[in-house]
């Protein structure tokens, strides 16, 4: 049975293509498009006029690139900038009478609950994980194994949030990084109080940020799902990128080897949210994986469906 998921997240929109056999995914196709759908949702508490447009015309793509290779059945979700926007029901409506496309708004809750049964997908060890998964509008925090979730939070920090937010120049300034740094550090405080006091076996990214940090630090040429899917970076590299972003100038950034140059000025912000992460759990690795919310989705509606 061959299936489609689509993600509408506050920096991209993304589409998985899998064929769904005997409770695994294969054949997995992954499609990204930049759509900023949360661009100026922090601010305004609108979707603009603009951002739904240019969202409602990726939908339609996705929806005739889910067709054409043959699905069955295509699911969409909606992430942090749609639970926030004044205005969601308005794209919600559109979506069904353009596209015929049934846009679910998730929690934040919720999307942790996909993200980790995405990454329950394509892990071999399972015990005691911490799954975080930045996004542009958003953080998941999710502890679990296979038994189950233990503990899971969305906190209101992502990449285009936070960029929006404090960093103006070009490059950053060290007074607007350290307002951002001081502001997140605020923000998920409790979380991570939580979190040290649990017994963390490994933590696993998910996400734009981590899987474009891993690219950076393997230099490659062109993204590549087997080479990033597995991989593990170093608080150290992690280190040495952050520097060096925070110093670069966003055309500079565009060139980079391994950064999609559409993400190069929301990176900043990612990569410095999971730098304060790792340092204060104290951690000096993360595995990146490539199973997430949209594996999750698609998993949790075949079993539905069988």
């Amino acid at each position: 049975m061959k299936l489609g998921a689509i993600d509408i997240g506050t920096n991209s929109m993304r589409l998985l293509v899998a064929d769904y056999i005997d409770g695994k995914l294969l054949n997995r196709e992954k499609f990204i498009n930049t759509t900023r759908i949360g661009q100026g949702v922090d601010n305004e508490g609108y979707i603009s006029f603009e951002a739904i447009k240019r969202n409602i015309e990726a939908l339609k793509e996705f929806s005739k690139l889910a067709e054409s290779k043959g699905c069955e059945k295509i699911y969409c979700i909606g992430t942090s900038a749609l639970r926030d926007s004044k205005n969601k029901l308005d794209f919600v409506k559109l979506s069904k009478e353009e596209c015929d496309i049934d846009v679910e708004i998730i929690s934040g809750e919720e999307e942790s609950n996909l993200g980790f049964l995405g990454v329950l997908q394509g892990l071999e060890n399972r015990d005691n994980i911490l799954v975080i998964d930045i996004g542009g509008g958003s953080t998941e925090f999710i502890l679990g194994g296979p038994q189950g979730i233990e503990f899971c939070k969305s906190e209101n920090v992502g990449a285009l949030r936070m960029t929006e937010k404090f960093l103006k120049k070009d490059p950053v300034s060290e007074r607007e990084f350290e307002d951002m740094e001081k502001f997140i550090t605020k923000t998920i405080a409790k979380t991570l109080e939580k979190l040290k006091k649990e017994n963390i076996k490994s933590i696993v990214g998910i996400g734009g940020t981590i899987t474009s940090v891993c690219a950076i630090n393997q230099k490659l040429e062109s993204y590549s799902m087997e080479k990033i899917h597995g991989s593990e970076v170093c608080k150290k590299d992690l280190d040495i990128i952050l520097q060096n972003l925070k110093n670069t100038t966003l055309n500079d950034k565009k060139r980079l080897k391994g950064l999609q140059p559409k993400r190069a000025d929301i990176i900043t912000a990612g990569v410095a949210i999971l730098n304060i992460i790792m340092k204060n759990l104290e951690k000096e690795e993360i595995i990146v994986s490539e199973y997430d919310n949209l594996e999750g989705l698609l998993c949790q509606n075949a079993k539905k469906m069988s």
